[in-house]
Parts: structure tokens; sequence; C-alpha cells
């Protein structure tokens, strides 16, 4: 009897053959998992001789001091830069992050995602992979584990979001090349599966409408948001019968990329083709020459997103605000010259 009475989940696990946090469910009463399976669950617990001690699960549960940060891709140097304001909350209150790189993999997404939930984490802070589904969260959802979307929405989900005003962003990075006297614009990176993509390319869209840029003037082409798919998005954009002289980047790693496509044609932004860049991250300004773009605090973004989550956690709750942060537009030379002056003097 005794050493039937010291049975684990992991014994219930292998005599199923489930996985543990299958078990950990049918355990919680879950209706996530199908009735034949929490049968074969609740005959594997007889047999082992687990006992489950519902109150002490509880109050394991309600003093982990674990939260999982779930960030889609460290190696943009912003989601590092978000992750630094999230770890200095959690030290502060006593909390342990535990990070993890998806890498814009949706599947080592979900693998994370699970493996948190075995080791009991108090809640989850996730920028969502590309990919992503709303399905994806909803069993987070179902078992009352709070989590908060930091940078990226999905559509249809309840989930509260802490993200930056990325359209009006856009709207004002648009605004200042026309001012600066571009007539034929482009807006590169990013992908139509992305809640933030539609909303920096709606900003873009809107200001060439309101600032007299017709549809035909403007080009978009969807890329990679990294340097690599700035090089590509310029080697699409210079193509064209009638290629652009600025662009508004999804973000600074792709504006990066475009400013090193340009150099590799003989050309330097700002001087020959005006670069604006989203995010702001420490690199643009020592960049050469320093990189306009639309100021985001990332760090400040970062830790909202904890704070938040500590209150979700405190007040046991699933529910919470959306918080959409400031922006403003960060010039520098990047964008060169005001045209209007260059026409006037060539005059």
């Amino acid at each position: 009897m005794a050493s039937r009475a010291k049975a684990t989940i992991l014994d219930i696990a292998r005599e199923a053959g489930v996985s543990k946090s299958t078990v950990s469910l049918v355990l919680q009463g879950s209706g996530l998992i199908r009735p034949e399976t929490a049968v074969k669950v609740r005959k594997a617990i007889e047999d082992v001789g687990y006992v489950y001690n519902r109150g002490a699960a509880n109050l394991r549960k309600a003093h982990s001091n674990v939260i999982g940060m779930v960030i889609n891709d460290l190696t943009n140097p912003f989601f590092a830069e978000m992750a630094v304001g999230m770890e200095r909350v959690f030290q502060s209150a006593g909390i342990v992050p535990f990070i993890a790189n998806t890498a814009e993999n949706p599947v080592r997404q979900e693998e994370v995602l699970k493996s948190l939930m075995e080791q009991g984490v108090a809640g989850l802070i996730v920028s969502p992979a590309r990919g992503t589904t709303s399905g994806a969260f909803r069993r987070l959802e179902t078992v009352g584990l709070p989590v908060v979307f930091a940078m990226r929405r999905l559509p249809e989900s309840r989930i509260p979001v802490i993200a930056p005003d990325n359209h009006r962003g856009a709207w004002l990075a648009t605004a200042h090349l026309i001012g600066k006297g571009h007539r034929r614009l482009a807006f590169f990176g990013g992908s139509s599966d992305l809640v933030v993509y539609h909303e920096r390319l709606g900003g873009f869209r809107e200001a060439c409408e309101a600032l007299g840029i017709a549809k035909r003037d403007t080009i978009v082409v969807e890329g990679e948001t990294s340097r690599k798919g700035g090089i590509a998005c310029l080697d699409t954009a210079l193509a064209a019968a009638e290629p652009p002289t600025a662009a508004l980047c999804f973000n600074d790693a792709v504006a990066f990329g475009v400013m090193l496509a340009l150099r590799k044609r003989g050309l330097e932004p700002g001087a020959d083709f005006a670069v604006v860049g989203f995010d702001d991250v420490i690199e643009a300004q020592h960049y050469m020459p320093a990189l306009t773009s639309v100021a985001v605090d990332s760090a400040g973004l970062g830790e909202r997103a904890a704070h938040v989550m500590l209150k979700m956690i405190q007040s046991r709750t699933t529910r919470a605000e959306d918080h959409i942060g400031a922006v403003n537009l960060v010039i520098r030379e990047s964008c060169g010259p005001d045209r209007h002056k260059g026409m006037g003097d060539a005059a």
C-alpha cells in the first residue's frame, strides 16, 4: 500500500500511454480531453493507486513563481530589448522568468507551450509565431492560465495585447517621406498573415491617400522581417518600371537590409533613396547613416506586459485591458535632404 500511495502523474501517463499534460487535464476535470481518453486515464489512476490532493495542487498552482516568456524571434534586437524589460519587473517581484525562442515556428511554439504547462507555470507572455491560429491558445484559456500577448495579436482572440500604435506610427513615417518630396513610395517587409502587418500597411496607405499619393505610385513588397528580407524587397522594387524613391520598412531589421542592398548597388541611403524603419532599436542611432525610425518603447512595453501579468495572477483572472503604447518618429539621416529643395536648386 505504501508503494501504491507514492504513485505519480508520470506513472499514470505511462500506464495509460498518454502525456503528463493529458493526465493533468483529466485530474482538473477539463472538457478538452476525449471521453475515451479520460476513461483510460481514470482506469490507470485506479490501477497505480494514485491519490490526487486537489487542495495541495491548487496551493502549488497559486504560489508558482515561474512565468514563461515565449518570444517569436530573439535574434531581432527589438524583442531582446522587450524581454529585458519583462525580466526587470519579474526579478524585482521575485518571479523566475523562463524565456524561449520559437524562431517563428508554430510547431516549436506548441512544444514550448506544452512543456511550460507541464511545469506548472503561473502565466505566459507570448509574442505569437507566424502562422499561429487562435485555436492554439483556446486550451490555455479553458484551463484558466493567464496569458498576455506582446506586440502581436491574433484575430478573434480575447487574450489581452500589449502593443504599440502601429497604424499611427506608419502614418507619421509615410507623411514624413511625402513631406520631403517623395512621390513614389514603397512599403517593405512583413506578411499578410500578421495582424501587425495590416496595421502598419494600413497607416502607410491611409497617409498616401490623405496626402495625394495615388495607389499606382505605391508598391508593397512582402518579405521576411530581417536584413535578408530587406535586401530582397529592395531588389524587387528597383526592378519595377517606375521604381520608388523611398520606403517605409516593416521594422528596423528590414531597413538595415535595404541600406545594405543600396550600397551594393552603388547607391547611398538617404541621398539616393530614403529609408524609414519601425521600432527604433538601439542600433538605429549608430547605423551609417543613422536610421530614421518610428520609436517604440520596447523595454517599456515589456515592463507593461509583465505588470499586467502580475496583476492577472494576483487577481486570479484571465482578463485584462489591451494597452496600445504611444509612438513617435525619430528623424535622422537616412531620409536625406528635402527633395523640394534639391529640385529648386537645380532649377
